[in-house]
This record gives C-alpha cells, sequence and structure tokens, in this order.
C-alpha cells in the first residue's frame, strides 16, 4: 500500500515548541515511520519552507515530499491557507508522476484536508482524515480567541467527504458528532502513539547536572507550542500560590514569534513575584525533550483544549505525574488520582493545591510515577500504526463496495473556489 501522508502548514521534521509545531508534526512523523517499518510506502508531503531537497529519503519505504506553495520559509497558517490551490496543484502534479499510484490519502489538519480532498477525489481513492484541533471547539474553549469562519466551514466539508476520520479520543470523537454532525460509521478512535524506548525513566539528578538545576529542589515542567489556548498564565499565578521560593518551573516551547506572549507572561509573573522562578528554555529538539522529563518532579498541562495530550503522555511514559486540566483527551489519558490529577477549574487556585500534594509528598509522586509508566504501554507505536493500518483497510474495502456510486463531481471546483475567496472571508 502507497500511503501520502499530507501536512500541509507544518514540516513534521521541524523541532517541537515552534509558532506551528508541536504533537502533530511528531505524530505525522512517528505513525508514517512505523507504516515503513510494517512494510508500506509511506510519503509525507508538506509545503517547502527552506533551502530543502524536493524529495528526501528518512529511509526505507519512507520519503518526505516538499511542495512549492508561495515563499519557501516558514509561514503563519493563515498564511499557508491563502497558498493551497497552489500547493493542491503541486501536489497532482506529483501525484501523477509516480511511476505506482497512492492507495491511500491521509490528511492530517483541516488544510490538508482541503488539498488532500481534492487528490483522493481525483485519483479516486480512499480519504482519511485526522484533524487534531478543530475550530468549533476552540471557539468554544476560549471565547476571547474566534478561529477563522472559512476554517470551520472547510471542517464540515471535510467531515462530509471524507471515508474516514480517525479520532484520538472518544471526547473528540463525541464532538465531532455533536458540533460536526459526523457520520458515526466513518469515525475510528485511535489514540496517539509515543516512542517507549525514547521516552522512558532516566537518570534524576544527571538531567538536573545537564540543565543546570539544583539537586533537590522541587521542579515543574510545562511542554509545547506557547500560546494563550496552552494555560501557562494559569500555571503562573499558581506558581505563585505555592510561596516557595526553591520551585522552579521549566517552560519549554516557544520560538521567536511567541515573544509577545512571552513577555506579557514574564509581566505576569513579575508582578506575582515568581519570575526568579521560572526558566523559559524555548523549543527543544524531540531527541532532548526526555532529558527535561527526567529533571522534573511533576509535568503540568493547563490547557484549555487538548485533543488529546501528547505531553502528558510522554511525561507519564518518563515516570512523571501530571496535572492537568479536565479537558479533551486528557480525560482519557491522564487517571485522576492514579497517574495524576485532573483539574475540572480553569484556575489556579485548585492547580496549586494538587501540585503542593505532589511536590511535598515524595512516596505519592514516585507511587504516581510509576502507575503513570504502566498506563501508557497501551500507547506504543506499533499497537497505534496496526490500528491505523486497520482503519485504511476498513476505507479501501468500504470504497470498492460503494464502487460506481454517484460522487459529487463539483467538489474539487467549489473547494477550489472557495479558496480563492480564503484571504478576504477569513
Amino acid at each position: 500500500m502507497r500511503i501520502a501522508q499530507i501536512s500541509a502548514h507544518t514540516n513534521p521534521l521541524a523541532a517541537p515548541g515552534g509558532r506551528e509545531t508541536g504533537g502533530m508534526n511528531v505524530y505525522v512523523r512517528e505513525l508514517s515511520a512505523e507504516l515503513a517499518h510494517l512494510g508500506y510506502d509511506a510519503d509525507i508531503i508538506t509545503r517547502l519552507d527552506g533551502p530543502l531537497p524536493r524529495i528526501e529519503q528518512l529511509g526505507p519505504h519512507l520519503r518526505v515530499i516538499r511542495i512549492e506553495a508561495g515563499p519557501p520559509e516558514p509561514l503563519d497558517k493563515s498564511v499557508v491557507a491563502t497558498h493551497l490551490p497552489q500547493f493542491a496543484d503541486g501536489l497532482l502534479r506529483f501525484a501523477a508522476e509516480l511511476p505506482e499510484p497512492y492507495d491511500i490519502v491521509h490528511s492530517h489538519y483541516w488544510q490538508s484536508g482541503w488539498a488532500g480532498g481534492i487528490l483522493a477525489r481525483a485519483a479516486s481513492i480512499p480519504h482519511v482524515v485526522m484533524f487534531h484541533t478543530l475550530g468549533e471547539v476552540k471557539n468554544r474553549a476560549r471565547i476571547s480567541e474566534q478561529e477563522p469562519a472559512m476554517r470551520i466551514h472547510h471542517e464540515r466539508l471535510i467531515v462530509q467527504r471524507a471515508d474516514a476520520i480517525v479520532t484520538a479520543s472518544d471526547h473528540e470523537r463525541g464532538l465531532l458528532e455533536r458540533y460536526y454532525g459526523a457520520d458515526p460509521a466513518k469515525l475510528a478512535t485511535v489514540p496517539c502513539g509515543v516512542d517507549l524506548e525514547h521516552f522512558r525513566p532516566g537518570d534524576r539528578a544527571g538531567a538536573r547536572t545537564a540543565l543546570g538545576l539544583q539537586a533537590d529542589a522541587p521542579v515543574l515542567i510545562w511542554v509545547g507550542r506557547l500560546e494563550k489556548l496552552k494555560g501557562v498564565d494559569i500555571l503562573i499565578e499558581a506558581l505563585a500560590q505555592l510561596d516557595d521560593p526553591a520551585v522552579t518551573l521549566l517552560i519549554v516551547g516557544g520560538d521567536e514569534h511567541a515573544e509577545g506572549l512571552k513577555a506579557e507572561l514574564q509581566a505576569q509573573a513579575a508582578a506575582a513575584g515568581v519570575e526568579p522562578n521560572i526558566r523559559f528554555e524555548g523549543a527543544v529538539a524531540h531527541e532532548r525533550l526526555p532529558l527535561y522529563y527526567h529533571a522534573a518532579d511533576v509535568c503540568v498541562v493547563p490547557s484549555y483544549y487538548e485533543s488529546f495530550g501528547l505531553v502528558a503522555v510522554e511525561a507519564m511514559a518518563c515516570g512523571v505525574p501530571v496535572v492537568a486540566s479536565r479537558v479533551g483527551g486528557l480525560i482519557s489519558t491522564v487517571t485522576d488520582g492514579v497517574t495524576g490529577y485532573l483539574i475540572p477549574w480553569r484556575c489556579p487556585e485548585p492547580f496549586a493545591e494538587k501540585l503542593e500534594v505532589l511536590l511535598y509528598n515524595p512516596e505519592l509522586r514516585r507511587n504516581f510515577g510509576r502507575a503513570a509508566r504502566r498506563s501508557v504501554e497501551r500507547f506504543r507505536w506499533p499497537n497505534v500504526g496496526l490500528r491505523i493500518a486497520d482503519v485504511y483497510d476498513t476505507a479501501r474495502a468500504a470504497r470498492r463496495a460503494h464502487a460506481g456510486a454517484a460522487e459529487s463531481p463539483a467538489f474539487g471546483k467549489e473547494v477550489y473556489e472557495a479558496a480563492v475567496l480564503l484571504g478576504n472571508r477569513r
């Protein structure tokens, strides 16, 4: 089977924690590698964003294909949206020149779903979609920030047209049914994966020495893209309520494009009297992330919305308990009172209370850490890869069973025309 893994708006090889890089990048890269390991031919297709080769062989059965669409540099995803027609054109041209056609298109995020849908329709092959985040849900999670109406319009269209939709949790599955009218028969819930050889318990003392941290002082860690939806402001206020000058908070993530929010958070920390307790580490390469988890006592995930919560799973794989918001996929990844705590209120007081319980009770923390490691065995990539392969097989079988059924020839044209208006109607 030849698989086109589409990641239009972000390069899956980029380091997590940047402007447009996070858990989805890791997911696309690791899933594609696992499928290649299983013997499938996997092409990761993304936008050319630098002086890089158009085709790069990453290993047996695994390539990265870079399509020219807009200037060859990193762009905000809102700008990438205006270059989708060019990306779709390049995608179609590349696929047409292949000696063997693709059997499956697997699109990640709505922009990829837009372009991937055109390729799938042109080639009459199944289109599998994973949204990773949903515009309608983000709008409901944080009223002060609104996703573009055009994004939600296209998400609804993609939901209607996709052959299969992968959801990372039962919670996300319910949201797609409730807010997007998704056909339950098309939905397949497969959790994200984690490399349990890479993320595993390690040398706490050695990690702290390597990072210049005190050997016995309490250490908290937050990891992710630096954006308001991630709730770092809640964590800073919770840190202030701990009233412990020895506590260090590592904020891992954020690049030059997040400098504005970083400045706001630093001002907040200064006003709360905890600025000396916080270290902004910036984006960290995936290979180095375990070092940071190993140094931490507790990982905090105070997000307003998480479709899965990969950071929580990575931390637990390293034997680190998690204190997280009771939202989205975190409900199914963190077991309250066993591997960490889930906080139902997005305010600092309950976060501070549970952080205090874990930071100053080492035996409880160790018990939670051991349980956390055991709990993530179900997220091993070989298990996830096989389940995604089953989704592909089911989609292909359903497509064969309905061969000859009437399809809308206007789909590609209507999406194309909508994209032309994208810049004016965002």
